[in-house]
């Protein structure tokens, strides 16, 4: 049964979670929008995958930053009425965030395509496990 909400968010909590959630939309969902113009791009020329990277750097990174600022954000307005399962899950999600933004900068600095895709996996699935875990502790 599904529980009933009776009152809408306060203007803080809605402009936080809207950032986050943003910025979510660039960080991850770009790693898959990138991923499936790939194979298109590389027609395009031998330096249109870098340039296209480059360019997803430009707005991805700074999506990433903003996810985490907004992430503390979120843990503060948790504050003490979070439970100790609720705490693991959250540390669980920082060390994937950490995870995802390190295996993404391996990936800028690559130097053989074996190498950018093992990063690049690394990165997704990172990625896409604190989305999850993010998904799970907004209750």
């Amino acid at each position: 049964m599904a529980a009933t909400v009776s009152h809408l968010a306060d203007t803080m909590s809605v402009i936080r979670l809207t950032l986050h959630v943003l910025a979510a939309c660039v960080w991850v969902g770009g790693q898959f929008v990138v991923a499936g113009l790939l194979p298109t791009v590389r027609t395009l020329g031998a330096d249109a995958p870098r340039a296209v990277a480059r360019a997803f750097g430009r707005l991805s990174w700074p999506a990433f930053w903003v996810l985490v600022a907004t992430g503390f954000w979120n843990y503060q307005a948790a504050g003490a009425h979070t439970t100790s399962a609720w705490r693991v899950a959250f540390s669980v999600k920082m060390v994937v965030v950490v995870l995802a933004g390190l295996a993404s900068f391996l990936h800028t600095r690559a130097t053989t395509p074996a190498r950018r895709g093992a990063f690049a996996g690394v990165a997704v699935l990172a990625s896409t496990a604190a989305l999850v875990l993010g998904v799970a502790l907004s209750g």
